[in-house]
């Protein structure tokens, strides 16, 4: 992914609320699914970790991004933005 492409995800982004928490209990396979299931859903997600979960953001957002084969667009403070296009009829065309 380009640095164009990311910065326009990143674009899309800012308006989006989070959908998903991070607590305590850290990522199980019922979050992973659920992520994955938003994500072929809307194709771009924001997740909002809390000062409890056990890793921190970074950590977090690659260990998400590859158990669901999508990218992270950006960790910024306790956010952490997804990417994944649909197989077919995608909403978001990247530049």
């Amino acid at each position: 992914m380009t640095s164009k492409q990311r910065a326009y995800l990143r674009g899309l982004a800012n308006t989006l609320q989070p959908i998903f928490q991070i607590g305590k209990s850290g990522l199980s396979d019922n979050l992973i699914k659920q992520l994955d299931d938003a994500l072929e859903a809307r194709e771009l997600i924001k997740i909002s970790v809390l000062e409890t979960a056990p890793d921190d953001v970074k950590s977090l957002g690659e260990e998400i991004a590859t158990s669901t084969n999508s990218v992270c667009v950006q960790t910024v403070g306790s956010k952490i933005t997804l990417y994944r296009a649909k197989k077919k009829d995608s909403k978001i065309v990247l530049p």
